[in-house]
């Protein structure tokens, strides 16, 4: 997949309700309460960043009520939320969504997530904790029933009287009976303010997610990896994309997103000083028994994270120019940072920009300084050289 032009790349941030601080490994700082994450989003937004991924599961706060709270406070931030199949029934899940897109004036982000760790869905109530193949299954056949809710849900109304009995006379009922879900006579409202609804993002590097991927996601989401590890990654999607257009006729557009750290400095020395300050309080007991856990042996993206920190751990846990794995001693999921200056930094992203990734989410620690920081240094560099080469490909 090559570059597209006519794609503006978009930068999200990561809202840190478990905690926040500048080190790693350690118990959190900071007191991440209501008030907190507020000036966090608002940090984010008055950096440059549209957007904020909330986290999900484990001991995070609800992302839904967490979302709200901060679009509340905010003008254009838009919060990214969790909506997890087989936990909350879709026709629910329609409204919930629909809601938070109406209530943010068209602000309402959705991240489709399908699993955790097994421990986390057990305590959830998700019968399918260990059937992968089953969840993304469920899944598929999840988003399909809450898009179509929406879409019944956006039909024109006109002017009528609303009446209890009513109501909903002018939308047309879902009739649904499949593997996971029944519906009988399901209807969606209020409609969705974006149309035909609010994006869809969408993260797994199974095959099976990848699959489902191609059907439902607007924008496929992977844990930083090497430049050739993403592309592969890309075309194993697309490639499911491209039989969905010979089997079905349907012909889909997703984009490509990339969750990542960074530590950005005025120079590439006190980057790299600044990024082994970030671990250099870990606790021994933090890193006992870290791999062991029953997650990190299923998850296939952190299965793919795991090599690369054993593939860097020789070189100090470097991976390339700019690209360190150093987080991942302690933490899972998106652990890999980009580290340097603005300018390098920016040079790295654009060269996952070319292979055709146009969404980032970033963060740093502490979250809240570290907004400001790379929103101010890094995104006016990003542009720049982003504008440069648009103009140098049209002539």
């Amino acid at each position: 997949m090559s570059i597209n032009y006519d794609i503006e790349p978009e930068f999200g941030w990561y809202m840190p309700t478990r905690g926040d601080g500048p080190y790693v490994g350690v118990k959190s700082e900071r007191i991440v309460d209501t008030a907190y994450q507020i000036k966090v989003a608002q940090a984010v937004e008055e950096a440059g960043y549209t957007f904020a991924l909330i986290p999900t599961g484990g001991n995070c706060s609800d992302a839904w009520i967490v979302g709200a709270t901060l679009a509340a406070h905010t003008k254009i931030f838009k919060p990214l939320v969790a909506m997890r199949p087989g936990l909350i029934a879709p026709a629910l899940a329609a409204r919930i969504g629909a809601t938070l897109d109406e209530v943010t004036g068209g602000r309402a982000l959705i991240n489709i997530v399908t699993g955790s760790s097994p421990a986390d869905m057990l305590s959830m109530g998700d019968e399918l904790a260990f059937d992968k193949d089953a969840r993304y299954e469920r899944t598929l056949e999840y988003i399909k029933v809450v898009k179509q809710l929406w879409i019944n849900s956006a039909a024109e109304r006109g002017d009528q009287l609303l009446a209890a009995h009513d109501a909903f006379k002018h939308i047309e009922p879902l009739e649904h009976n499949g593997k996971y879900f029944r519906l009988e006579g399901g209807v969606s409202y209020p409609p969705p303010v974006q149309r035909p609804h609010p994006p869809f993002y969408f993260g797994g590097s199974s095959a099976a997610a990848k699959k489902t991927a191609a059907e439902i996601a607007d924008v496929y989401l992977m844990w930083a990896e090497p430049l050739d590890w993403i592309k592969e990654q890309i075309n194993e999607v697309e490639r499911h994309r491209r039989d969905l257009l010979d089997t079905e006729g349907i012909d889909r557009s997703i984009r490509y997103g990339l969750r990542a750290q960074v530590v950005i400095r005025d120079t590439e020395e006190e980057a790299w000083a600044a990024a082994r300050l970030i671990v250099s309080r870990i606790e021994p007991q933090v890193n006992q028994g870290l791999e062991g856990q029953v997650f990190y042996n299923l998850s296939a993206g952190q299965q793919r994270q795991n090599e690369l920190k054993k593939l860097a751990e020789a070189n100090d846990y470097v991976i390339g120019p700019n690209f360190w794995a150093g987080l991942a001693q302690v933490r899972g999921g998106g652990a890999m940072a980009f580290v340097g200056t603005p300018a390098q930094v920016a040079d790295r992203l654009l060269e996952y920009v070319e292979i055709g990734i146009t969404s980032f989410i970033l963060s740093g620690y502490p979250n809240l300084e570290e907004a400001t920081t790379s929103g101010h240094a890094l995104l006016p560099v990003f542009r720049e050289k982003w504008q440069k080469r648009k103009q140098t490909a049209a002539v």
